[in-house]
């Protein structure tokens, strides 16, 4: 396989991972679970792997690498918010095991989920890109534990409280208490995925490495670093 084929193969494994895992929240979010004494939306089952392809994008593909797979995302959210509401509008026939009601219950509540995420995603994306690539200038390309989990730290109290704050509590679903509650609940969960999942993050580098290859993917490193900062996101 030749080396370029390589890369674009990297990228578009990690992409997928990204979409995929992207829609899943939207589509997970409208349930909510008690995990203890604690309340949180099951969209934050698939977000720690959003996280954590985000990082390794950066990583290897920069801030366009990013953007690209952010603008393509919402595009998918969006479309899915078509295909779902046109799917509500078109009524059960008598022998579906799904009527309407049910089907509008818990497909949707997800349309309040997307309108919240589209906002928080984009908003959360732009700033991972720039708290990533801040850490990452200050600290000469060490410490990628450093610039990942600060990045996700800092993007994910944004989108958390964007995203719960449009999907439940602008639309009346929750008080203001239990949505506060909700979002430092959740906030806390991502942050701690996000530090359990560091020794994931130099895996995954690891084995992309080990894929490219050492020097082609020295290479793509530091070809990301100059095209970042040539480029605003």
């Amino acid at each position: 396989m030749l080396t370029g084929s390589r890369k674009e193969l990297v990228y578009l494994i990690l992409g997928g991972i990204f979409v995929t895992n992207a829609l899943l929240g939207e589509i997970l979010g409208g349930k909510l679970i008690q995990v203890g004494p604690y309340v949180m939306s099951m969209g934050v089952l698939p977000w720690p792997v959003v996280f954590l392809t985000t990082d390794l994008i950066n990583e290897y593909f920069g801030k366009s690498g990013v953007r690209k797979l952010t603008m393509l995302t919402v595009g998918l959210i969006l479309y899915a918010f078509a295909i779902i509401f046109a799917a509500m509008q078109i009524p059960a026939a008598a022998i579906s095991p799904v009527d309407d009601r049910s089907f509008t219950n818990v497909l949707g509540q997800s349309l309040w989920i997307i309108v919240g995420s589209v906002t928080a995603f984009l908003t959360s994306q732009l700033i991972d890109v720039l708290v990533f690539w801040t850490f990452r200038d200050r600290t000469g390309g060490r410490h990628l534990w450093l610039r990942a989990t600060g990045s996700t730290a800092v993007s994910q109290l944004i989108d958390t409280f964007i995203v719960l704050g449009i999907a439940f509590w602008l639309p009346g679903k929750i008080a203001t208490s239990d949505f506060l509650g909700l979002a430092f609940t959740n906030y806390t969960y991502k942050f701690l995925i996000a530090l359990s999942i560091t020794p994931l993050l130099y895996v995954a580098h690891g084995v992309i490495d080990r894929f490219l290859g050492r020097e082609e993917a020295t290479h793509l490193i530091e070809e990301a670093v100059v095209t970042s900062h040539q480029s605003t996101l």
